[in-house]
């Protein structure tokens, strides 16, 4: 059979494989936040199933098991030898029926942290004795079954068979024992279908041959991009034959592909948008011993099927080649996964246009909620900076920020301290949202292949500030107004509202002390945005994922530079903004604002409400970061543009949710048997014909 033939053989069988029985994520993920099923649920669920009776004891058959409880879709008529040997995992007395002894011990067996080894070594058994043991002809039964075990039967005077068996093949080897075995069986598994064609003992063998063993003995390696460009590889490369060396390299590439991905995330520093060169990659590589400069070679080639025209690598190639059963489920649960372009070439002026809408739209959410929490912080920091020192005026008001919050709960209640939420709500979503969409906007602009230079992302976040001053300006002016209308009165003795605010200031008020804004809120985001960006990169793990603590500790740190660099154009925008009562000073602008109340108060008074102002925007800032990146995760949308450093990686597609919905008698560690299957094949490559030839 041509390779191209084997190709679109895997790749229908593949389809066919498309069912529950293939689920592939990270068991680990799971198993340790499973409760066990509760006895009920067990003999609830296995009298359901079980359908033989023996010695007035109730039984489950293997197909009562495999197909009926589990649904893994194994024709049972075709494929009987695999139904016993799936249900055998079972079956602790290996006489072909399960108890109820045998099914409560397997859901237990299911949690276990070493699932996947445990139920493999049950199914290899063949018996039950004493001391758990498995023979060489229990293993050579069971691969045999398997689908590259029948292509490349396995040798039984090969040497691995009497590394682990002896010469004579009578040793029996235990769990432990045959955990490695069951490691090492991969290598010996390749090894002997390079040797059966390479028959001359040449040590080559043509790219058809290459192509079939990988989509047969190897195939758990490849996901479908591989498949389908595999050959074309071949080509491209002009490769005529496959030494062992390169057939090792390149197997040995897959089977090292977590650790691959380790290194360029230490070369990116867990920028998972960088493009990583070939000699930084090597450079990093030299403390890895097992990763040799050959694979690095054909891993930088495979690259090149995504983009010819340059000689590297981004964490997006990983996802093209990286096996599906080793990709990262996403830690995030997406309500809505849209695709609005193919390719990032694509990319039009309307989709940027989308994009920024989309931005802009998360933004003036994350904006309203960070602005929600603060809002009693603000209000006290507005009449901390809002109060006078000078001796004409008086006794102050407020001795220090504890006791403004104490007193303005006692005369004005709770709802004092969110007196003025309204406009800021209704100012504070464009307001975050374009401050947002604008830095993501700009920084895009000065991003190539991942990078951006931290000249730019200054100048992207002054960008980013001063566009919200169109917004900010008002909205401050109202919102200090009110906020700080609680100390005193209007002429008339009534309390002062948003009416009479926006009466007395007019449409020109409404800007007044723009000046000091632009003052305040360029350097404030000139600092917070890169440093924002760096300590997200400080704060991933180790694959460049940034959880929810990490993003909220990232945006708060940041804050605190910015908040508090920022206070003496802050206390100047104040004093401008707010209405002076009679006897205070009246300012006639920024500089006449800086020279009174220098000489008047001294120069701590422009460090005025700065604790109040750092502990306001720095978790202000956490909870708007933290909701606008968690939204941007939950709400994807893939415009083909720089997502978010930090953000998930894409997730492998899975139907676990799907199963629990048809499933409703899978409890405790049932909930993972159908994942736990599929991993024997994912993992250690022991495929088991499943399908009536229809479905092939």
């Amino acid at each position: 059979m041509e390779s191209g033939e084997w190709g679109k053989l895997f790749i229908r069988s593949a389809h066919a494989r498309a069912s529950p029985f293939d689920l592939v994520f990270d068991i680990s993920l799971f198993s340790d936040r499973l409760l066990p099923a509760t006895t009920d649920q067990l003999k609830s669920t296995f009298s359901r199933f079980a359908s033989t009776e023996c010695n007035g004891s109730r039984f489950m058959t293997a197909e009562d098991f495999v197909c009926k409880f589990l649904s893994l879709p194994v024709d049972a008529k075709l494929h009987s030898a695999t139904v016993k040997l799936l249900a055998r995992a079972a079956d602790k007395d290996k006489d072909g029926l399960i108890s109820f002894e045998d099914f409560s011990q397997f859901e237990s067996m299911l949690r276990s942290p070493d699932a996947l080894y445990l139920i493999s070594f049950e199914m290899f058994k063949s018996s039950n004795t004493q001391t758990p043991q498995i023979s060489f002809q229990d293993f050579q039964d069971v691969v045999s079954l398997t689908e590259s075990g029948k292509l490349y039967p396995l040798q039984p005077d090969s040497d691995f068979v009497a590394r682990y068996f002896g010469k004579d093949r009578r040793r029996r080897i235990g769990y432990l024992d045959f955990c490695e075995l069951l490691h090492d069986f991969h290598k010996e598994q390749a090894l002997a279908a390079f040797r059966h064609y390479d028959k001359d003992s040449c040590g080559r063998i043509n790219v058809d041959q290459f192509c079939q063993i990988m989509f047969t003995a190897k195939r758990h390696l490849l996901n479908n991009f591989m498949v389908e460009n595999l050959r074309k590889f071949c080509v491209r490369e002009n490769v005529d034959y496959v030494s062992y060396p390169y057939f090792a390299a390149f197997n040995g590439l897959f089977e090292k592909m977590e650790l691959m991905k380790r290194i360029y995330l230490n070369v990116s520093k867990g920028n998972l948008q960088t493009a990583v060169t070939k000699e930084d990659f090597l450079h990093n590589a030299q403390p890895h011993a097992q990763v040799t400069p050959l694979e690095v070679e054909i891993l930088f080639k495979l690259c090149k099927l995504a983009h010819a025209d340059r000689c590297v690598v981004t964490f997006q190639d990983f996802e093209h080649i990286d096996p599906d059963h080793l990709k990262r489920v996403s830690y995030i649960k997406r309500l809505m996964n849209i695709q609005a372009v193919n390719n990032p070439a694509d990319r039009d002026a309307f989709i940027v246009a989308l994009e920024n809408v989309y931005r802009f739209s998360l933004g003036s959410i994350a904006g309203a909620c960070g602005a929600t929490v603060v809002y009693p912080i603000d209000l006290v920091k507005t009449r901390m900076q809002n109060q006078r020192t000078a001796i004409a005026i008086g006794e102050v008001m407020y001795r220090n920020s504890w006791d403004c919050f104490r007193k303005v709960i006692h005369h004005e209640g709770l709802l004092g301290l969110y007196r003025g939420l309204t406009p800021q709500l209704m100012g504070v979503a464009p307001e975050k949202a374009i401050k947002l969409t604008v830095n993501d906007f700009v920084r895009d602009k000065f991003t190539h292949d991942g990078n951006i230079p931290f000249w730019a992302e200054v100048i992207a976040g002054g960008c980013g500030g001063a566009s919200q001053v169109m917004f900010t300006n008002p909205v401050e002016i109202v919102k200090i107004r009110l906020q700080v209308a609680g100390e005193v009165r209007n002429g008339s003795g009534s309390r002062v509202g948003l009416g009479s605010v926006l009466r007395d200031l007019g449409l020109r008020g409404l800007y007044k002390g723009a000046s000091a804004c632009f003052l305040r809120d360029i350097p404030f985001s000139a600092i917070y945005f890169p440093l924002y960006a760096h300590a997200k990169r400080w704060f991933a793990d180790a694959d460049g994922h940034n959880n929810s603590w990490s993003l909220f500790c990232s945006a708060f740190i940041a804050g605190v530079p910015a908040a508090g660099l920022c206070t003496p154009p802050d206390v100047v925008k104040t004093r401008l903004q707010v209405a002076a009562r009679t006897g205070q000073s009246t300012y006639t602008g920024i500089v006449d604002c800086f020279k009174k109340v220098l000489r008047e108060e001294g120069w701590r008074a422009f460090w005025k409400g700065s604790a109040a102002r750092v502990f306001r925007s720095s978790p202000q800032f956490g909870v708007t970061l933290l909701v606008y990146e968690l939204l941007q995760r939950t709400f994807y949308v893939d415009f083909g543009g720089t997502r978010p450093t930090g953000s998930e990686v894409p997730a492998v597609t899975t139907r676990y949710d799907h199963q629990e919905a048809e499933n409703p008698y899978h409890f405790g560690g049932y909930k993972l048997a159908r994942a736990t299957f599929s991993g024997i094949e994912t993992k250690f490559g022991l495929y088991f014909p499943k399908f009536s030839a229809s479905a092939n």
